[in-house]
């Protein structure tokens, strides 16, 4: 059963555990995701910490990335856990979410150098996707997602759109590579940057998952509706220092899954971008059937 804490009773275990100092603590409610409770710890000598809340699963893997990565200046600090993972504490990194870039270029550029190249493989993990539910390939992670995003679009897509997908996967499927697995963040996408001076200064709320590195990159390019060009992905593309992760024969084809899921994303969250997502598609759909000629 989940136990639900009282961001009070949160305040004075932190004051017994010597996290925050035993001087008045002011703290306010955040706006989080659709599960997390979040609040904002302001501590007498200016510092500001962020309490999460969330079921225990979540906090698990979300602990368990931001200390695989805690050297990542891009990411906040790890500072505390809950015993039970009740909640986790975090510090805070100031500036803007849901920033409108305007340069998309710049942000994946400084994303890929200060984040991505930065990942470190897990050979000792069996399987792929997110952490707490791996699959046994990394096309059936995407496999799963593809079917899910399916019954989202239905409604909006003809099913030649699916089926297009499919065959995109399949071919993916059958490429030789020599790519390792890592820990991604996997829910890397602008309503998860934090930015400051139109800057990207911090990446959050990590939905781990065991995979391919191009996979966060593509995800972050596919996360905002503007510059989904070319010019855009492959001058983020080569940056990328990971081997395996530069091949130019599937690079767009990955792309085309990223966006497809995506577009099921957008119905979800914010269905007035849908037509721009929707322009971009049948644009990488062509693309990528001209390069297959």
């Amino acid at each position: 059963m989940e136990i639900k804490m009282n961001i009070k009773e949160i305040i004075k275990e932190l004051i017994h555990h010597n996290i925050i100092q035993s001087r008045t603590i002011e703290y306010e409610k955040l706006n989080g995701g659709t599960v997390s409770e979040l609040y904002l710890l302001h501590n007498y000598d200016g510092t500001k910490f962020v309490v999460k809340l969330n079921e225990k699963q979540i906090l698990k893997s979300e602990m368990y990335f931001l200390d695989f990565y805690k050297k990542l200046n891009l990411l906040p600090n790890l500072l505390f856990v809950e015993q039970s993972y009740n909640y986790i504490v975090y510090s805070f990194i100031s500036g803007k979410t849901n920033f409108r870039v305007k340069n998309k270029q710049e942000m994946l550029t400084t994303l890929v150098d200060e984040a991505i190249n930065n990942y470190k493989t897990v050979p000792n993990v069996i399987g792929f996707g997110y952490t707490d539910e791996l699959t046994d390939s990394w096309e059936a992670f995407l496999l799963n997602e593809i079917i899910e995003v399916n019954k989202l679009l239905k409604p909006h897509l003809p099913g030649d759109e699916y089926n297009f997908v499919l065959n995109v996967l399949e071919n993916l499927k059958n490429q030789d590579t020599e790519r390792e697995k890592y820990l991604l963040h996997g829910d890397c996408g602008v309503h998860n940057f934090i930015y400051n001076d139109g800057e990207l200064r911090g990446v959050i709320d990590p939905t781990p998952v065991i995979g391919y590195p191009l996979y966060d990159l593509i995800y972050a390019f596919c996360s905002s509706p503007n510059d989904l060009t070319i010019e855009t992905i492959d001058s983020a593309v080569s940056h990328l220092v990971i081997k395996g992760e530069k091949n130019t024969s599937t690079l767009y084809d990955e792309v085309i899954i990223g966006l497809y899921l995506r577009l099921g994303a957008c119905i979800k969250h914010h269905p007035y971008d849908f037509e721009k997502y929707l322009n971009a598609w049948y644009f990488w759909k062509k693309l990528s059937k001209t390069v297959q000629l």
